[in-house]
Parts: structure tokens; C-alpha cells; sequence
């Protein structure tokens, strides 16, 4: 059985997570499916953005599939989520193409990390957003305390973690947390707007982009000099010749 509805529409892929009865909650076989499908639309030609959204009204993904490791060991649960931030949310924020999340409920734990792992984050006027775990007795456990406090500081991270809180759109918005919010209906229609609009630009340029990005998290001075390299990197490709021609001539660029 397969949990992930993909299409592809106008170079822009959507990925649907559909487990509406359990609100999308990740489990084992769900987390395998979404890295083979990462791995997949990453290499696909054809691709230059992927939508995540998870089925129904209700849940974005409502967080992770509790009943799978409530016994675990602190050796199996290191494990658990040293598979899960390697196969899937690792794998998302190292892709060559951006992730926009189409958060269009409850977006909680796992599912919360899930969204932040994406490049881009649009919401419902309705989604709630948090991370419960300590609820639990336990700490997110797929980057949440390490994403989070990028996104949107440290003093508004550890409030969310401590507390265990949600938080409505309006306020991740503000947060900065998510980009922008959009009314139910619009929601999907807005992300794919957004991937198409993402899908007309230079491919290898949004590739070098994204990789310059990431290596000024942790270090930016390091992300200043990769910035640099690959800067000079797009000189040598045919989509530079192209889009510096056309915009010398007046027109649109036409990137394969």
C-alpha cells in the first residue's frame, strides 16, 4: 500500500501524504516511501519543485506514528531518529530542488520538523503549528530543535519546545516561521503558483543557490566563500549564456 500521491503539473510535483485517518502521522513505512520518492523526483528531469502536503482539511501531518516506538530503548530511539533525519528530512533540505510546504492543518512534532525541513513554508488561514514533544517526556527528534531556532530565534524556539504549545498561522507568519498565509482553498493553488513561478528560472542557478545557502548556516564565513565558488560555477553553463543573452535581446529566457 502506498501512502504518497504524486503528479506533476507544469515542471511543479506534488506530493500528498495520505494517511487522512491516522492525519498523516509518520510512521516507519511513510518516512521509507517519502525518501525513495525524494531521492526520485530530485533526479527527475522534468521537476524543478516539489509541493508537500498532506491529505484532507484536517492535518499537514499531525506528527509521528507514537504507538511505533513507545517501548524503545535510548538506544533504539537514537537510532530511530538518526534513520528518520538521514532518509527524509536531511534528504529534503540537501535537495538540489526546492521543497514549498503546503501546511493546510495540523502541522505538529514530526510534522512541524517535516515542514521546516522544506525550503519554503506556506499555511492555511486555519493550520496550528507546534512541537509537543516534552508533553511526552521526550525532545523532537528530527532537527526541530536545531531548525526551529533558525527560523524563527532562539527566545521563540525554546518558548514553543518548553511549552509545548501550538501556534496559529497568523503567529507563524509573524514568527517568521512560515511565509505566507493563504485561505484554505487557495493554499495548494498559491504552492504550485509559487513552484511554477520557481520552475521558470534557471535550474542549475536555483541548485548553486540553494547549496550556497546552506553552507552559511552553520558558518558564514564558509557560506561567503561557497557563495563565491559557485557564482563563477554558473558562468560555464549553457543556462547563464541563455539568460544573460535574452536579457541583452529583450525577451524571456528559455531554460530546458
Amino acid at each position: 500500500m502506498s501512502y504518497l500521491i504524486t503528479e506533476i503539473q507544469d515542471r511543479v510535483a506534488v506530493v500528498t501524504i495520505n494517511r487522512p485517518a491516522q492525519l498523516n502521522a509518520l510512521n516507519a513505512a511513510v518516512l521509507q516511501e517519502l525518501h525513495e520518492e525524494v531521492v526520485r523526483l530530485d533526479a527527475h528531469s522534468g521537476v524543478r519543485a516539489v509541493v508537500l502536503t498532506g491529505s484532507g482539511e484536517k492535518a499537514f501531518v499531525a506528527g509521528a506514528d507514537i504507538a511505533e516506538f513507545a517501548s524503545f530503548s535510548p538506544e533504539e530511539g537514537e537510532a530511530l531518529a538518526t534513520r528518520g533525519q538521514a532518509l527524509v528530512f536531511d534528504r529534503i533540505e540537501q535537495s538540489s530542488k526546492p521543497f514549498i510546504a503546503a501546511i493546510n492543518g495540523f502541522a505538529l512534532g514530526g510534522g512541524l520538523e517535516l515542514a521546516m525541513a522544506c525550503h519554503i513554508r506556506l499555511a492555511s488561514s486555519t493550520a496550528k503549528m507546534g512541537l509537543p514533544e516534552v508533553g511526552l517526556g521526550v525532545i523532537p527528534g528530527y532537527g526541530g530543535t536545531q531548525r526551529l531556532p533558525r527560523l524563527v530565534g532562539n527566545g521563540r524556539a525554546l518558548q514553543m519546545i518548553a511549552t509545548a504549545k501550538m501556534i496559529d498561522a497568523l503567529t507563524a507568519e509573524r514568527w517568521g516561521l512560515v511565509n505566507s498565509v493563504h485561505e484554505g482553498s487557495d493554499l495548494l493553488p498559491q504552492a504550485m503558483a509559487l513552484g511554477q513561478q520557481i520552475a521558470m528560472q534557471s535550474g542549475n542557478a536555483i541548485t548553486e543557490a540553494l547549496a550556497a545557502v546552506r553552507a552559511g548556516w552553520d558558518n558564514p564565513v564558509a557560506g561567503f566563500a561557497e557563495e563565491k565558488k559557485r557564482f563563477g560555477a554558473c558562468f560555464q553553463t549553457p543556462e547563464f549564456v541563455e539568460g544573460t543573452t535574452a536579457f541583452l535581446e529583450k525577451r524571456k529566457p528559455q531554460y530546458s
